[in-house]
């Protein structure tokens, strides 16, 4: 079966309806408690690259059960409706696509880190590296 629509198409879709932060804004708002930074990064990117300090890992297979609060797997971090959640992945594309599936499960707190984890490496953002 042919493929309609790639992933090119489902992350431009995704980016158009979304909020998306620097690398700057996202540090700005997590240092000033607006926001939670949520890693959905793969656990094997986060031994590799090393983690984002204070972030809170939520490996993209498992959002949106742990999102939601009827799931067995829910996971309390989620339930503050004061903060902004802003994902990032490796390189922004899965966050784009996670922030779009979110905001369709009612969610309107959540954004993504342009460029994801790359992006704030590149822009000398603090990483913690595994021992």
């Amino acid at each position: 079966m042919p493929i309609t629509k790639g992933f090119k198409k489902l992350v431009e879709e995704a980016m158009s309806q979304i909020t998306t932060h620097s690398v700057d804004e996202a540090r700005r708002s997590a240092e000033a408690g607006k926001a939670t930074l949520i890693d959905i990064r793969d656990i094997r990117e986060l031994e590799q690259g090393g983690r984002v300090p204070g972030a809170f890992h939520a490996p993209r297979g498992m959002l949106e059960f742990w999102v939601d609060p009827d799931s067995p797997y829910h996971k309390p971090v989620f339930a503050n409706e004061d903060t902004e959640f802003i994902l990032f992945c490796g390189a922004g594309w899965r966050s784009a696509l996670a922030t779009k599936t979110l905001q369709d499960m009612g969610m309107t707190n959540v954004a993504h880190i342009e460029g994801g984890f790359g992006a704030w490496k590149e822009s000398g953002a603090p990483v913690e590296k595994n021992n």
